[in-house]
């Protein structure tokens, strides 16, 4: 049932997924884990630069900007894109009047994990790896061995098993993901999920009729 529902989810999006990796509960442990030495770090396999780049949805062009900071574990997260984000994408990012870039800023290990997973794919099935993420994020995040739930997935996505595990061992895409975090938090980013929007910052989650209040107007002066 699960990889029947994934598989159909991935063809509507004409998308797919990857994975994350246990590895603690706490942003002490997810930093420990970045530097600790001696640790059994695979090499890279790909472009680290690449993965880290950033990933953005809509035309470069449009007037407007919105930078979503989220963690793949945050529920309220999660709740945005399950019911949110399909509605402002089709009214402002389709329509060219939005770009909208993603920014991670993981809460825990187990976020930290599902955000290299994500960058480790196609750049262009990104957005829909990430809608999956969230779509499911009950059943891989709280599952009692994430690591396996989420393996599946990425086999579904074509991701072999050495690419996985190249991906969630890579120290230096762990530590560029820890550096966008650091800097987000260091320009006044504090909970997920936060909108920079034309340079303001509005925590939290919002509908679709609140977002269209501050976007609006944006979009008409431009």
């Amino acid at each position: 049932m699960f990889g029947g529902f994934i598989i159909g989810y991935i063809l509507c999006l004409e998308t797919v997924v990857h994975l994350y990796r246990r590895i603690g509960a706490a942003l002490a442990g997810l930093t420990a884990f970045v530097v600790i030495a001696g640790s059994a770090i695979a090499q890279d396999t790909g472009d680290t630069a690449a993965m880290l780049s950033p990933r953005v949805i809509g035309n470069a062009d449009a007037p407007v900007t919105i930078v979503e900071y989220f963690s793949l574990t945050c529920p309220h997260c999660a709740s945005f894109h399950n019911d949110v984000y399909d509605d402002l994408k089709k009214k402002y990012v389709d329509t060219g009047k939005v770009k909208f870039i993603y920014s991670d800023f993981p809460l825990d290990g187990v976020g930290l994990r599902a955000a290299m997973m994500a960058r480790c794919v196609d750049e262009r099935r990104y957005p829909g790896v990430i809608q999956v993420l969230f779509k499911t994020q009950n059943n891989w995040a709280r599952a009692a061995d994430p690591i396996a739930e989420l393996k599946k997935i990425g086999q579904l996505a074509g991701l072999g098993e050495e690419a996985f595990e190249s991906c969630i061992q890579s120290e230096a895409l762990a530590n560029g993901i820890l550096a966008e975090r650091q800097k987000a938090g260091a320009s006044g980013v504090q909970s997920t999920p936060t909108f920079r929007i034309e340079g303001q910052l509005y925590p939290g989650s919002r509908s679709i009729e609140e977002f269209s209040e501050i976007l609006d107007p944006l979009v008409a002066k431009n």
